[in-house]
């Protein structure tokens, strides 16, 4: 890869198969950069354990279920460097050498750490690990010098943290980092089948690796107009969780289903049935080539082996920066 190519840099916890909204909010986008950038995307196993050191065994299974999505996906080991985060120790020693220098307050006021304890209140979540967690982010984004980060909106906070660190690094020994860049990512939001955020915790989602012949069924499922009783009664779109998902898998009819469905010309059970084709259409290429790769197990190690060789090299080097402009 041309070292003059800007850096790019994300990861992803690993939670076993993706589901589509995983897709549009993150996966697509890294295979469009993976054309012009120089990317580093890592599997985030160790903030992983930061909300789930309590069960750590889930962590390692759902591994390569999630590689398998990436690959599948359109992410090429050839373009783009994969690799585990927990294979590239040097994460660690650069996490712990910010640390030393890094005010509480700045972790403390990061949006992301409140919400989180919100969203997961019972667990026990006052550790230093989760505390922590923007500064290992911090780390994982500027042991390879990124340029720029490619977010949601969510964690941005995340990237500014990192900035903080970089310039609070080269103040107090010498320029070392760049800041990089937050690049927001904006991606259409779908929700799942029941209408609700699309998320594993309400099995509402329609998984990347769905067998196409499965994909009707889910579907028949979705929410439709409930003020819909017959089926030539005019239809509001705008309520209708099948109309969000035609917006996003079938633009090209999209104007014509509208008018159809507030004339009451199609019915339901149609309008299902012309997603339920986009959709099997959409998802058949990721699922055939996961298919495929399931039957060669040993590359998804060889990949991730690969990826932590490059990494390493790239980290390394950094590091040895790092402890030459602090004296150690």
């Amino acid at each position: 890869m041309m070292t003059t190519r800007q850096v790019m840099l994300s990861g992803m916890r690993p939670s076993g198969l993706l589901h589509i909204g995983n897709y549009l909010g993150a996966l697509q986008n890294w295979v469009d950069l993976q054309q012009d950038y120089r990317c580093y995307f890592f599997v985030a196993d160790w903030h992983a354990l930061t909300t789930d050191y309590e069960d750590p065994g889930n962590i390692k299974g759902s591994i390569g279920e999630m590689v398998l999505d990436w690959l599948s996906a359109g992410l090429d080991p050839d373009q783009a460097t994969i690799f585990r985060q927990s294979d590239v120790k040097e994460h660690a020693e650069l996490y712990l050498l910010f640390s030393m220098f890094t005010p509480i307050a700045w972790l403390e006021r990061c949006p992301t750490f409140k919400e989180v304890l919100r969203e997961l209140e019972g667990r026990e979540l006052h550790t230093h690990g989760f505390l922590g967690y923007p500064l290992l982010q911090a780390a994982d984004i500027l042991i390879y010098k990124a340029d720029a980060v490619p977010v949601g909106e969510d964690q941005a906070p995340h990237v500014e943290i990192t900035r903080e660190v970089a310039r609070r690094f080269n103040h107090l020994y010498r320029p070392v980092f760049p800041e990089p860049e937050t690049r927001l990512h904006s991606f259409p939001l779908v929700p799942g089948i029941d209408g609700r955020k699309m998320s594993k915790s309400y099995d509402n989602y329609i998984r990347l690796s769905e067998d196409p012949a499965e994909i009707s069924a889910k579907v028949r499922m979705m929410i439709t107009d409930p003020g819909r009783i017959r089926r030539n009664d005019p239809g509001n779109p705008e309520v209708c969780t099948v109309h969000t998902f035609h917006q996003v898998f079938n633009p090209d009819e999209l104007s014509q289903i509208e008018e159809s469905c507030r004339s009451g010309e199609i019915g339901c059970v149609d309008c299902k049935n012309k997603l339920s084709e986009k959709l099997e259409a959409f998802i058949r290429p990721i699922y055939e080539k996961r298919q495929e790769l399931m039957g060669w197990p040993a590359y998804l190690e060889e990949v991730l082996e690969h990826g932590a060789r490059h990494a390493r090299r790239a980290a390394g080097a950094t590091l040895d920066e790092v402890r030459e402009a602090m004296g150690l």
